[in-house]
């Protein structure tokens, strides 16, 4: 890693929304804009590189809800088979274009972009290869990763992201924001009422 390192953003956008009911949760509306376009714009609007989404083609909806933003859309068609599968393909996206990824979760629609600046800051200053945003020393997300970290990212498998890669990391560290949002997801309609 050095300052100048290109870092990647990817917003996992393809999952299920059991818990949330029948519709798409990534679609529902918070101050009214969808919860996905409010997570894509936490990296859109971080001092990072190119940033892409990965969506289900089976919910076009998705993709169609961040039009107009700087971003690019990434179909993921394995989504039954867990978020393993968008993670992969998230990774084989960015190590075309870019050092290191930051992976942000399409239901998190409170991270600042600010929080992705410091850890983008901590890991260009050598902090650790494996760093989450975390908040009153609590872990959370965003998440970034160092390219030396992309083949075990893609040979992640089963319904989990990168957690197992970044606990096994011996540098990993948690970097402290001050934002809460980096702990705040949406799994129901209560946890998305709580937040209005």
């Amino acid at each position: 890693m050095t300052a100048d390192s290109t870092v990647a953003g990817v917003l996992l956008a393809a999952g299920d929304s059991d818990r949330f009911g029948e519709r798409n949760k990534l679609l529902a509306t918070l101050d009214g804009e969808p919860l996905v376009r409010r997570a894509a714009r936490t990296l859109t609007d971080a001092e990072i590189g190119p940033v892409a989404a990965v969506i289900d083609p089976e919910s076009p909806t998705v993709g169609d809800a961040l039009a107009g933003l700087d971003i690019a859309v990434v179909e993921n068609p394995d989504t039954t088979a867990g978020q393993a599968t968008s993670v992969r393909r998230g990774v084989a996206w960015a190590r075309e274009r870019a050092d290191a990824v930051v992976f942000a979760l399409g239901d998190m629609p409170r991270v600042a972009p600010e929080s992705v600046d410091r850890l983008v800051g901590a890991y260009r200053d050598g902090r650790g290869s494996a760093l989450a945003a975390g908040c009153e020393g609590r872990r959370g997300n965003p998440v970034l990763f160092d390219g030396r970290h992309f083949d075990a990212l893609a040979a992640v498998e089963g319904d989990t992201g990168g957690r197992a890669v970044f606990e096994n990391a011996d540098d990993a560290a948690v970097v402290e924001t001050g934002d809460p949002g980096v702990r705040v997801d949406v799994d129901t309609p209560g946890d998305l009422d709580g937040l209005r």
